[in-house]
């Protein structure tokens, strides 16, 4: 996110509480594996999270009871099913596609739910993926997208929505919300 005249990208005016995050939770071992990569090859300075899958960016924080309602309705279904995809260069790093129509529908149902509240990054989101390195020279994330450009396609499922305050830089649990199995 981008600070800009003191608010972060995608804020609106008048607003004090830090935004929102809602990302999906993979299923074992796909997890432990993204999160071993990113603790691996993402700056350390910078690296303040588990691997995840981000849904929203930046939903207004006071918008957190209404959010988190929403996440409750929404995770009373069974868990979609995902393929961790083939890695893809950013530039300055490495992330993997998620192909996950279920997940998409999931997130089109809520998008349609805050689209009052939609910043235009999360407005135009169309794919998903997992960043396992950024913020490297191109150089070294070239390095590891040759590395990663080998590894299976990898089924695996969502088994939970996690909701978060973004701080700046790092975010703060706020609440899980698991699928029905």
């Amino acid at each position: 996110m981008v600070v800009a005249g003191g608010r972060i990208d995608g804020e609106r005016e008048g607003e004090d509480v830090d935004p929102l995050v809602v990302a999906a939770v993979l299923d074992e071992p796909a997890q432990s594996r993204l999160n071993l990569l990113r603790r691996r090859h993402f700056p350390p300075e910078r690296n303040h999270l588990d691997a995840h899958v981000t849904l929203f960016h930046a939903l207004p924080g006071e918008q957190e009871p209404e959010v988190a309602a929403a996440l409750a309705t929404a995770t009373r279904r069974t868990p979609p099913e995902v393929v961790v995809g083939e890695p893809r260069l950013l530039g300055r790093g490495v992330a993997f596609r998620i192909d996950a129509p279920g997940l998409l529908a999931l997130r089109a149902e809520l998008a349609r739910t805050f689209d009052p509240w939609l910043t235009a990054q999360d407005r135009g989101k169309r794919e998903l993926h997992v960043t396992v390195q950024n913020k490297v020279p191109p150089d070294r994330a070239r390095a590891l997208h040759a590395v990663l450009a080998n590894d299976a396609p990898e089924p695996t499922a969502v088994v939970a929505l996690g909701l978060w305050r973004y701080l700046g830089g790092p975010w703060a649990p706020l609440a899980t919300f698991p699928l029905a199995p």
